[in-house]
């Protein structure tokens, strides 16, 4: 008899977890298809200057142990 109502209990906190989750999903403002291709693109250019960044200060730091070394 407990087992059966140990199970009734979890049903119901499941269903009501579940209820809660779907209501707070209906309240997010969803960005639109402008909105998300805007912030892809954005995140694109900050990624290429950062591999940029790293691209040029590998480079230097080559140059640099290149010119130790040669002395």
């Amino acid at each position: 008899m407990k087992k059966d109502n140990a199970k009734k209990q979890t049903k119901v906190k499941k269903e009501g977890y579940l209820k809660g989750v779907s209501k707070e999903l209906s309240k997010v403002k969803w960005p639109e298809r402008k909105e998300v291709f805007k912030y892809t693109i954005s995140t694109i250019i900050f990624i290429l200057i950062v591999v940029g960044f790293f691209i040029l200060l590998t480079m230097g730091m080559s140059w640099v142990i290149k010119m130790v070394r040669g002395a």
